[in-house]
């Protein structure tokens, strides 16, 4: 009896493992593998993520002498009245005789009148106001005189380059350029002198202030 015994238990142990194995495999297969969470490597980096924002663009500067985009321009009357021009708004302003400056930084504006028994041609400005500039621009060099026409009329244009005033902090000086604007009605002459830096793109700003020229 004893071996009948242990007969049956080794059926039912053998039983109970073959289940056991049959269980074991397919709960191995009944469903995906788990994620991983190993990072790919280095070709694969992120270039966004969730609720996040891209990278501020860099502040842009103008270049020394640049007149900004944004400049707001008002209109500058003399007090004997006479005509009007716009000049950018904010400047530091002085005033001496029929002669007003506007300066910011690297950039002027002059605003001068004077009488005049003749209106200017291109052969006066090129022999006289060019003879009397090279007295007082240092280092003038490069004049070219023409015609030009502005809202207001024909003008007399000078443009050359010379040397800025040293600065009184840091003994610089810059390079300038010049454009003299010469207006003339009944027996009146304004001249508008616009300079800064040679390298300074300002042909907006200045053709804003030059097309702004009125009579009154």
């Amino acid at each position: 009896m004893a071996r009948v015994r242990t007969v049956r238990s080794l059926g039912v142990v053998g039983l109970v493992l073959a289940a056991a194995v049959t269980a074991g495999c397919s709960g191995s297969s009944s469903g995906p593998p788990a994620a991983s969470h190993a990072s790919s490597g280095s070709g694969s980096t992120s270039t966004s993520t969730a609720g996040g924002s891209a990278a501020p663009a860099p502040t842009e500067s103008n270049p020394p002498g640049d007149i900004p985009d944004n400049q707001a321009y008002v209109a500058f009357r003399p007090a004997g009245g006479g005509f009007t021009v716009k000049v950018p708004e904010g400047w530091a302003r002085t005033g001496q005789g029929g002669t007003t400056v506007f300066t910011d930084k690297l950039n002027r504006v002059e605003i001068a009148t004077a009488s005049a028994s003749s209106a200017p041609t291109v052969a006066s400005v090129g022999s006289e106001v060019v003879s009397r500039l090279r007295g007082q621009v240092p280092k003038f060099d490069g004049p070219k005189v023409s015609q030009v026409n502005r809202h207001a009329g024909s003008a007399v244009l000078l443009k050359y380059q010379g040397d800025s005033a040293a600065d009184p902090v840091t003994g610089k000086v810059v390079r300038d350029a010049f454009e003299r604007y010469a207006f003339y009605r009944q027996g009146h002459e304004v001249d508008l002198t616009l300079s800064g830096p040679v390298n300074a793109d300002n042909v907006d700003p200045w053709r804003i202030v030059t097309d702004s020229f009125s009579w009154k």
